[in-house]
């Protein structure tokens, strides 16, 4: 039998998700927006929610019903693509795109601000990046008590602080929204769909998912039935605290162009809107708000892919692949946060789709009976078109992707593997069904395999 969940512990778990989405990277993005499509930032930030913040929540109930990790979820597909995509996911996690991500966020708000030149700047960015990595490092040698214990005292202070800065900016906005610049002209919806990646929510919920996981188990919750309702529950107040923090983001920065102009990422907007709201004090505010969560951010992605490759590649420990990673991720973070998002978006418009369509395919499992080829198939058809993406973004071969695959429907927009995985979905139910394929059902308490 279940055990009941009080409604406070259905609070603590919601908080404990906020929380854990609550880093420091994640608050750069919609400011961003907001400079950018200025009077259409709310239709723009209608399509950002949904992967910003909306399919959060249907990820981790995704992971329950998928077996309880990234790996068993994607295996769903092929034992190939699961390595595939897990190894993809962790590096992209860690040092590849959120430890450069955040270390860059970290100093272009923390302390940039407060550099009176700019010569020598790469010098001031590389004997930051070295000492807070060090500090990651450090941290992670032994992160059951630290995370633990952080993040009670992280939420409130990152909530005040930041609760100030965003009360100011409705009292005392910094000046009117402007006309939406260009890539926001048109299909503004699409494209804030698409900025949305950019957090990585989905796919961060992939790997803590198993945290949320353990926690309501503990609880004497066992069935998978009844894991998705405290994740329902718990994940509306999460999912409540994202959307009014990101709202509140996208304000600042639709707001802030009078003021500060525009800028080239959102780490600047939130930086100089601070000191356009409080003068020199704001630096400290925000400053402080982001080092905190930064830090924790890194730690606890720096952990959990050292966790990862040690698991997969036994021959290095964790506490080595912990200085691997950091070296990596510092030798990226040197290149500055504009070309560290310039990289990681080929990485992201390839996962996120794959990630969606798994998502999709798990919840809609028993309608199609779990058969393999369904998966198969189409996770190809999301996949070549995600890919194609990936490569326009890199600007490889630009012009003759769109001649040749401009007649996919809404492949103009970035969301064209929407229509070629529906297609094959379709080719896979087909041929599930010639093959008489075993279908593989989901049932409240264990995946069961039905002849």
């Amino acid at each position: 039998m279940d055990k009941k969940v009080s409604f406070s512990q259905v609070l603590s778990i919601g908080l404990m998700l906020f929380a854990m989405f609550l880093g420091a990277g994640n608050v750069i993005f919609a400011p961003m927006l907001g400079q950018q499509a200025g009077t259409s930032t709310w239709l723009a930030m209608g399509g950002f929610l949904i992967t910003g913040v909306g399919l959060v929540l249907l990820a981790i109930i995704a992971l329950t019903r998928g077996g309880g990790t990234v790996e068993k979820l994607a295996g769903r597909v092929h034992p190939r693509f699961a390595a595939f995509f897990s190894i993809l996911l962790f590096l992209t996690l860690g040092p590849i795109y959120v430890i450069p991500r955040t270390t860059s966020v970290v100093y272009e708000i923390s302390l940039k601000p407060l550099i009176q030149s700019e010569a020598n700047e790469w010098l001031y960015l590389f004997v930051f990046s070295v000492l807070f990595i060090l500090l990651t490092v450090f941290l992670s040698w032994d992160t059951k008590k630290f995370v633990d214990n952080l993040g009670k005292i992280i939420t409130p202070i990152f909530s005040i602080l930041l609760g100030v800065l965003i009360i100011k900016s409705f009292i005392t906005p910094m000046g009117k929204i402007g006309d939406p610049q260009e890539g926001y002209l048109n299909d503004v919806f699409l494209r804030g769909f698409t900025q949305g990646y950019y957090t990585m929510d989905i796919l961060a919920a992939f790997i803590f998912g198993g945290i949320f996981i353990k926690t309501i188990s503990s609880l004497g919750i066992k069935s998978e039935k009844e894991v998705s309702k405290v994740f329902i529950k718990a994940g509306i107040i999460t999912i409540i605290g994202l959307i009014a923090l990101q709202v509140s983001m996208a304000w600042i920065g639709a707001s802030s162009v009078d003021a500060i102009g525009l800028k080239e990422n959102g780490g600047e907007v939130l930086a100089e809107s601070a000191i356009a709201l409080f003068g020199k004090f704001g630096v400290y505010i925000i400053g402080t708000v982001i080092f905190l969560t930064g830090i924790t951010t890194n730690v606890a992605c720096l952990a959990a892919v050292s966790e990862y490759f040690e698991r997969i590649m036994p021959s290095l420990t964790y506490k080595k692949w912990l200085i691997v990673f950091s070296i990596l991720g510092l030798s990226i973070t040197n290149f500055g946060l504009n070309a560290i998002l310039t990289l990681a978006s080929p990485i992201l418009l390839l996962l996120y789709p794959l990630a969606i369509a798994l998502i999709a395919l798990i919840f809609a499992n028993n309608l199609f009976k779990g058969y393999q080829s369904v998966y198969v198939s189409t996770v190809v058809g999301v996949g070549l078109v995600a890919l194609l993406d990936s490569l326009k973004e890199a600007h490889i071969l630009t012009h003759a992707i769109n001649n040749t695959f401009g007649f996919i429907p809404l492949f103009e927009h970035g969301v064209g593997w929407i229509s070629t995985g529906l297609v094959g979905f379709l080719i896979g139910l087909i041929v599930a069904k010639t093959k008489k394929e075993s279908s593989v059902i989901i049932s409240g308490q264990v995946n069961d395999k039905v002849s």
